[in-house]
């Protein structure tokens, strides 16, 4: 089989032959096909050849001849598959021997498992000792380790005694020499030319001052110690007083020297001699004494150069300040300020050892010194009682001053700042500067807008009189109240007071950071405003109210009987027409003044809207109070303009019966010649009633808007409708006189339509059906109000206006026809 395996074969296996099987066949990469394979190669090729030839030898015959012939070889030729016999010889062989092989295997597999066992057994003694072994081995090991940590604690436990041991030997070593120079300094009062050498050898300066510092130490606390025992023991010895003022001497002498020794080095700029003197130094008080000596010596802090400060703020001493002025120059001094700062900063950190506690004395002396002393000249705060006059600047002034003081050091400290000043709390230092001013600030602001507004107002009476002077004697010629536009209101003066408060409300902003404050500064800044506009506008409508009074007594005035002599009832009615020209002159000056007003609290509302509101919502409640506030301020505004309103309509209806009565003749109603091709105008006195009230309404329709102007028109046509009815019933009707006022009522309609005010239109509209009853036959009066029960009582006072109201009993027939009426 191993032939066989190896690929050497003889070219034909007879089945005399016995096929041998190995074990080693199935080792390896074991593949039954290819045992197969090489097991029957060796016979099957020949058949394959065969079969083969035969195949190609009868590939020209067709299908009959192939048929037929295959017919006759199978069977006249040999069996098909002649090798059968040879390999199923071959087949049972190979079966035995396989089944002898696997019971070799078998036989084989069980030793192997017996020996494995027999060596697994082994294996887990050798294990268990081998264990038992280790965890010896690991208790050797922990106390091996537990033995190196006691000897390494026991070595650390000797090198600490000899660090020590080492360390005591120095301090005894440094002991003695202190004592030894304790004894110098002890000898006797004010006695330092017996000391050693090394407190006067300049070059062991630092040497001597450390030592000093130690004995000073030293002796100061024996001496406190001994000051204690002296309680109790009178007899106790006096200690070390002696070294203690010879060694307080020798350390302010020293002290001294070295100062001077940093002096004559920082004029010569000489910083390595600087820098050593201040390290030596600050063994003295932790350098304080150099610190504040350098400090000091600054020449920004001469009083040379503070002067030269206030000279270039305030300027001429004989001329106001400007706040502007007074910024640009706190600008460039504060600017000057932080660059020597700064310089003063590169080299403090090259001098000393604690650039920061110096840079904290320096910003401090700044801010406590250079600071100060300009903000007192520049900042006097003004009495409350007596303030400076308008002309001096008033209490705006300073105002202005102190905002431009606080933001410009503000910018000064945020400047210091950022160049270094250690652990100085300067935005504290710089709100102390100011404390005084902002504690009062909010009551000098209040006061300061009091100011402006009087000094306004008597500006501008100032104005109105010089203004009066001039016309005076025109408006006395006329006999009428001729106003000044100076007592008009001015939108232009409310802007003016909206422009103070806001630059009061930036001042508010800057002074008070925190919102809770700022609200209640804003809130107090705003009713100011409040009542300043208030005052002006009702004032301002007061005046013009005034004129409508005047035009009103000089209409009472020129009242005149009727028993008066033609020309005394001329000159009357000349004086009339002056005192209705003053009315509607007054009119005017009223509507211009309500216009104005109403544009005033428009003007005020908005900034309110746009500056205000957003300040006060940090608050509960506060927006809402100011709003209330604003409505209470304008409520005295509205009672004068509401007054005004109603005089304005007296004024008109006034004029309107002066107009009627003047101008409307008995004639326009009753003509004589009735039947006549009738008169479709309307009547003079009705042409001049409506130019009038077209031309002095005017105003009202430009000057009110909304409900006002509805409400002022709605009174008034009210009125007119009142005034006409009562009018008419002066008057008798004919027929042709009945168109007439027909005419005259349509004419009055139209005119009043223009004031969209449904209910007077529909007055109107009455008064014209009513103006049937002068037009129709006696016989259809009763069918003439069919369906308008409502105007039956006009219509009888009507009725009773014509011309045939007696003469065709109209009296009896319509007691008859309306008896419930």
């Amino acid at each position: 089989m191993k032939e066989i395996r190896d690929g050497v074969k003889s070219n034909k296996i007879s089945s005399s032959e016995p096929l041998v099987l190995d074990i080693e066949d199935f080792k390896g990469d074991f593949s039954f096909d290819a045992l197969f394979g090489n097991l029957v190669n060796e016979l099957l090729p020949a058949f394959q050849e065969e079969d083969a030839d035969s195949l190609e030898g009868n590939g020209n015959i067709n299908g009959n001849d192939a048929l037929s012939n295959g017919r006759s070889t199978q069977a006249q030729s040999s069996p098909l598959f002649p090798e059968v016999d040879s390999l199923l010889s071959m087949f049972k062989s190979s079966c035995s021997q396989l089944v002898e092989l696997q019971t070799q295997i078998d036989g084989k597999l069980y030793n192997l498992k017996k020996d494995a066992a027999a060596q697994d057994s082994k294996h887990r003694k050798t294990l268990g000792e081998l264990e038992k072994g280790v965890d010896g081995l690991f208790d050797s090991f922990a106390r091996l380790d537990s033995r190196i940590s006691s000897v390494g604690q026991t070595a650390a436990k000797i090198g600490d005694h000899l660090q020590s041991a080492d360390s005591q030997r120095e301090t005894a070593s440094q002991t003695m020499e202190l004592i030894k120079y304790l004894m110098e300094f002890n000898s006797s009062p004010g006695d330092l030319m017996e000391l050693s050498p090394l407190f006067s050898d300049d070059s062991r300066v630092a040497e001597a001052a450390s030592i000093a510092h130690k004995l000073r130490s030293f002796a100061e606390e024996d001496v406190g110690r001994q000051g204690v025992t002296m309680q109790g023991n009178a007899t106790a010895s006096r200690g070390l007083e002696v070294a203690v003022g010879n060694l307080q001497e020798y350390c302010n002498e020293l002290e001294n020297r070295l100062l001077s020794r940093f002096d004559a080095a920082s004029q010569k700029r000489e910083l390595s001699t600087m820098a050593e003197c201040a390290k030596i130094l600050s063994q003295f008080s932790r350098g304080t004494s150099a610190m504040q000596h350098y400090v000091g010596l600054r020449p920004m802090f001469d009083v040379e150069v503070m002067n030269a400060d206030s000279r270039l703020v305030l300027g001429d001493q004989d001329s106001l300040p400007s706040p502007s002025n007074v910024a640009r120059a706190l600008s460039s001094l504060y600017k000057e300020i932080t660059d020597t700062v700064r310089k003063e900063a590169a080299t403090i950190m090259a001098v000393f050892p604690s650039p920061n506690d110096v840079m904290s004395i320096l910003v401090q002396r700044v801010m406590e010194d250079r600071v100060p002393k300009l903000l007192e000249k520049l900042l006097v705060k003004p009495s409350l009682v007596h303030p400076p006059p308008m002309g001096e600047g008033g209490l705006l002034l300073y105002l202005r001053m102190l905002a431009v003081s606080y933001e410009k050091t503000q910018e000064l400290a945020k400047d210091l700042r950022s160049v270094g000043c250690g652990d100085l709390d300067i935005e504290g230092l710089t709100e102390s500067l100011f404390i005084d001013h902002k504690d009062m600030y909010i009551e000098y602001e209040q006061a300061s807008l009091r100011q402006l507004y009087k000094a306004k107002m008597e500006e501008l009476l100032s104005e109105s009189q010089l203004s009066g002077e001039s016309t005076g004697s025109i408006g006395r010629s006329k006999g009428a109240s001729i106003s000044s536009s100076h007592q008009q209101i001015s939108v232009t003066v409310v802007t003016e007071f909206v422009r103070w408060n806001e630059e009061a409300i930036s001042r508010c902003t800057l002074f008070s950071p925190q919102p809770a404050s700022l609200a209640a500064n804003v809130k107090t800044v705003f009713t100011c405003l409040l009542d300043q506009v208030s005052q002006y506008t009702t004032e301002g409508l007061e005046r013009a109210r005034d004129g409508l009074t005047e035009a009103a007594a000089l209409r009472e005035r020129f009242v005149l009987g009727t028993s008066v002599s033609r020309r005394v009832a001329a000159a009357a009615a000349s004086a009339a027409e002056a005192a209705a020209a003053a009315g509607e002159s007054s009119f005017r000056s009223f509507m211009v003044s309500v216009q104005r007003c109403g544009s005033s609290v428009a003007i005020v509302q908005q900034y309110f809207a746009n500056s205000i509101s957003r300040l006060l919502l940090p608050v509960d409640g506060a927006h809402a109070a100011s709003c209330e506030e604003m409505g209470t301020a304008m409520s005295s505004a509205e009672g004068a303009a509401y007054k005004g309103l109603q005089q304005c309509i007296e004024t008109v209806m006034a004029e309107v019966e002066r107009l009627l009565s003047a101008e409307q003749k008995a004639t326009d109603y009753k003509s004589p010649d009735d039947g006549v091709v009738p008169d479709h105008r309307p009547t003079n006195a009705c042409i001049r009633v409506v130019a009038y009230l077209s031309r002095v309404l005017e105003a009202a329709f430009t000057a009110l808007e909304g409900l006002n102007k509805q409400a002022f028109l709605t009174e008034l046509g009210n009125r007119l409708h009142k005034g006409l009815s009562n009018h008419w019933q002066k008057y008798t009707f004919n027929p042709s006189g009945g168109l007439r006022l027909k005419r005259d009522i349509t004419e009055y309609g139209d005119f009043v339509r223009s004031f969209n005010a449904p209910t007077v239109d529909e007055k109107f509209e009455s008064l014209s059906i009513l103006a049937n009853v002068f037009i129709v036959a006696p016989e259809s009066l009763s069918s003439l109000f069919e369906g308008t029960p409502s105007i039956l009582k006009d219509a009888q006072r009507f009725i009773q206006l014509r011309e045939d109201y007696k003469s065709a009993k109209l009296a009896a027939k319509l007691s008859s026809l309306w008896p419930s009426s």
